[in-house]
């Protein structure tokens, strides 16, 4: 049955993916914010889609530590479902992600119009440059900045390594950072297209303030607080 229920959520998302992100680079003409919320409908309606073929939801805790000024969200990387319900649980926010990515048909063409923070990783101390260049607009432009300090998906159970962009440029532009540890890669696990029925645990916790902080301390507060609710939602 998982077999069967995980085709008809890929079926349908590829239905409807192709005419509705055709439709979105119609959105080119408007301002960021306008584009990101017409954009984001597609996010909204694959977890419609997705609890509706595969029985697979989730719940919240501590959206109370949501804040109401722009953020950076460090987010637990396990899933592709995370980056679908950021969308929902977050105000418009933009993504670190690599430049490659914008060169997808369809899918790249849509994601650019996201205004997303796309660098070089391959460049070195120059791609911090540029993290916190496009970060600063970014932030000025009323988005939320998520960004996933492991880089790469892990699966249940290990931790990949925290890269510093995200304290880094939390720090360098004296913003808030919100953490975020949830276990969806117990359900839609990395590089898989079978999704299991469930409630997806997502967990956020307490703003964390940069002022004063350097780079490495504010990973080293993130990751701690990440790495030990990740223990707790396990259990």
């Amino acid at each position: 049955m998982i077999y069967i229920r995980s085709f008809i959520f890929n079926l349908g998302m590829w239905i409807f993916t192709i005419p509705f992100t055709t439709i979105g680079l119609l959105t080119f003409p408007f301002s960021p914010q306008t584009r990101y919320r017409f954009l984001s409908l597609w996010a909204r309606c694959m977890l419609w889609w997705l609890r509706i073929s595969c029985g697979l939801s989730f719940a919240i805790k501590g959206r109370e530590n949501i804040p109401n000024s722009p953020s950076i969200i460090l987010c637990k990387h396990q899933s592709a479902w995370e980056t679908l319900a950021l969308q929902l649980i977050f105000p418009p926010q933009v993504w670190v992600l690599k430049r490659s990515l914008l060169l997808i048909p369809f899918f790249g063409w849509a994601l650019a119009l996201t205004s997303p923070i796309a660098i070089n990783r391959a460049a070195g101390r120059e791609a911090l440059k540029q993290l916190v260049t496009q970060g600063k607009d970014r932030l000025a432009k009323k988005f939320w900045v998520v960004i996933f300090p492991e880089g790469t998906r892990t699966e249940p159970g290990k931790r990949g390594k925290y890269h510093i962009g995200g304290a880094w440029l939390a720090t360098h532009t004296q913003t808030q950072v919100v953490p975020v540890a949830h276990n969806a890669g117990e359900f839609w696990r990395k590089n898989s297209w079978l999704k299991h029925p469930g409630v997806i645990q997502v967990s956020i916790g307490e703003p964390i303030q940069s002022t004063g902080l350097k780079p490495d301390a504010l990973n080293h507060q993130v990751e701690d607080w990440i790495e030990t609710e990740m223990l707790r939602l396990s259990q």
